[in-house]
């Protein structure tokens, strides 16, 4: 029979803040107040005029963003995994790879793919008969190349981190149950290492969006090229800009949402 003196009392989670907070209140009244001065006292008549091209550039943003991210996390996994595992010379080259990427600026990197490697292709007559070359010659494979890569060695970093995190209890016990080597990474390391490294590739997302403009300085025509059009065309600084930074910022909201979404379906959150 317990004692009741040493029974611990059930956990009860804390409230949520509400949103009807004074200081918050205030906070939702001046946000308010700039919404409608930036609607009233600037000019929009523009906007109908570029709408299909912004909607192409936006398009043109998600297909970079999505495209580059998915590759790159594919790259990531066996960069992160060999960090861990070896052998010690893919180790080496892994290690390297991360150090020159993360150590570089994207954009010097986007410019020597573009400006040094596609120049270095236009010298080569096989290739500019090649079925490559109408791909080749377009600005786009750059973009995505320089992107990706990006995205590799940032997120080979925290794989590596993920994958020495897991406990090494978990893939014993695996062994105990006589899985092979495959089943075990299969089923047991690597989801365990997605599940924590999907915050921090969350950040990393977000970072890749915020990234994706670079592209439109190789001519890529995204959402801040096309701003940037309407700059020269109409004159206009504040509006395009403020348009452009709330089309990036329900853009970011929406990857918070789908991370948070991802990270509650996971049932070992709190592992």
């Amino acid at each position: 029979m317990s004692d009741p003196s040493t029974t611990l009392a059930a956990y009860v989670p804390p409230k949520g803040r509400s949103l009807l907070e004074p200081h918050r209140i205030f906070l939702m009244l001046i946000f308010a107040v700039l919404v409608f001065c930036v609607i009233w006292f600037m000019r929009w008549d523009w906007l109908p005029r570029y709408g299909t091209r912004l909607l192409h550039g936006i398009w043109q943003t998600l297909v970079m963003l999505f495209s580059t991210v998915a590759v790159g996390f594919l790259l990531a996994v066996p960069i992160g995994l060999v960090r861990v595992t070896g052998p010690k010379p893919l180790a080496w080259l892994a290690n390297g790879f991360c150090t020159v990427i993360r150590g570089t600026p994207l954009l010097l990197q986007l410019w020597l793919l573009y400006y040094g490697l596609g120049s270095l292709f236009a010298q080569y007559p096989e290739i500019r008969s090649s079925f490559l070359w109408p791909y080749l010659r377009q600005a786009w494979p750059y973009g995505f190349l320089a992107l990706t890569i990006s995205f590799a060695a940032y997120e080979g970093e925290v794989m590596r981190g993920a994958f020495a995190g897991v406990p090494r209890g978990e893939l014993e016990a695996a062994n105990a149950f006589g899985m092979s080597r495959w089943t075990a990474f299969r089923r047991i390391w690597l989801p365990r290492a997605i599940h924590r490294a999907l915050p921090t590739l969350n950040g990393e997302t977000v970072l890749q969006l915020k990234s994706t403009p670079l592209v439109a300085t190789i001519t890529v025509v995204d959402a801040y090229a096309v701003i940037s059009k309407v700059r020269q065309e109409t004159y206009l600084t504040y509006e395009p800009l403020l348009l452009l930074a709330l089309i990036y910022l329900c853009l970011t909201g929406m990857l918070i949402v789908a991370f948070r979404y991802f990270e509650n379906r996971i049932p070992t959150r709190g592992a």
